[in-house]
């Protein structure tokens, strides 16, 4: 997958959380940083197959921008 992922611990969840900025909603977490990104990777695979079955446009991965 190519789309932006943010990563944070969250100490009230005693989690990492890991969020997709370019697919509005996903979001997963993991209690290591590997499985919260496994999790992610598995969750942005649901969010495009569940944005195909109803027709919603997937929007593609723009990644970072650089300046220069």
């Amino acid at each position: 997958m190519r789309y932006e992922l943010i990563i944070y611990w969250s100490k009230p969840d005693q989690a990492f959380i890991v969020e997709v900025p370019e697919l509005p909603g996903c979001m997963a977490d993991g209690a290591t940083y590997e499985e919260a990104i496994d999790h992610a990777q598995q969750v942005i695979s649901e969010w495009i197959e569940t944005a195909k079955s109803i027709g919603r446009p997937i929007p593609e991965p723009r990644g970072k921008l650089a300046y220069a």
